[in-house]
């Protein structure tokens, strides 16, 4: 078993900011399209009240207002109205909503309005310009059911709807806490991060020889991104566990910090 095949992921698989796999299936052609419809069907509603309203506003102004108040129109309701609600509500638009999906970035963290925004303007061209035709078909060939939009944003839709269950974190091992505490570490790339996880999570089930080889494999590309090297004589697993959990609790405590920081901000404000 060679380290390539080890970190590869499954079709189903998703990847956590802290780089953990998750078997959370994506979703099917038919709840998109009945989300999309959903979305659809409310979007030109909206598009229908605001050119009526635009248009009324702008009855007794220049033609040029009027062509000004169209563009803004199809701007807003096209593109800044789901891109806002999206990025708002976690990558959630109505229709998701609805039918218990959700719009994530590839590594399955919460999508930016840069990216509901990239899906929302090619969304405008795939869905609306040539009436979902290239959405039906990308999603269709897609083992991850995206539209052309997810390939330029960087993400998919998965199904909200799903108890995970996760293997437990790899424990800290006592005899290296105290280096791990007082080590520099940066984080490890997703990859990495993904087949050290692997790498921990079955090492029952893996034969000796390829445990060693993959133990050493990992504890060398991890070596780089930590300082400095742990005690003589640390076993490549013991190593490798030491890092993740300290990872894992850098990143729990600086997460409390920014939630510390926000509460003082909005109690101060």
């Amino acid at each position: 078993m060679s380290l390539p095949e080890f970190a590869t992921l499954t079709t189903d698989d998703l990847v956590t900011g802290e780089a953990v796999a998750l078997d959370l299936p994506p979703a099917g052609l038919g709840m998109r399209i009945a989300s999309g419809l959903i979305d659809i069907l409310i979007t030109l509603i909206v598009f229908a009240a605001a050119v009526f309203i635009f248009v009324t506003a702008a009855l007794q102004t220049s033609g040029a207002l009027l062509h000004a108040a169209q563009i803004a129109t199809l701007v807003t309701v096209f593109l800044i109205f789901p891109a806002t609600l999206e990025t708002m509500t976690g990558g959630k638009s109505i229709g998701k909503l609805a039918c218990g999906l959700r719009t994530v970035r590839d590594d399955a963290g919460p999508i930016t309005f840069q990216h509901a925004f990239v899906r929302a303007l090619i969304g405008f061209v795939e869905i609306y310009a040539f009436t979902g035709v290239p959405a039906f078909f990308s999603s269709l060939l897609s083992s991850r059911g995206k539209r052309l939009g997810d390939y330029a944003a960087g993400t998919y839709v998965v199904r909200d709807r799903v108890r995970l269950r996760l293997s437990p974190p790899p424990a800290m091992p006592p005899h290296l806490a105290a280096w791990a505490r007082s080590a520099d570490m940066a984080a490890l790339p997703t990859g990495l991060m993904i087949a050290v996880r692997q790498f921990l999570a079955r090492l029952p089930t893996i034969d000796p020889g390829s445990r060693a080889n993959l133990g050493a494999q990992l504890a060398e590309q991890a070596a780089k991104y930590v300082a400095p090297p742990p005690p003589p004589g640390t076993t490549p697993e013991a190593y490798l566990s030491a890092v993740i959990a300290s990872r894992r609790e850098r990143d729990q405590a600086r997460l409390e910090r920014e939630s510390q920081l926000r509460r003082r901000l909005t109690s101060s404000g």
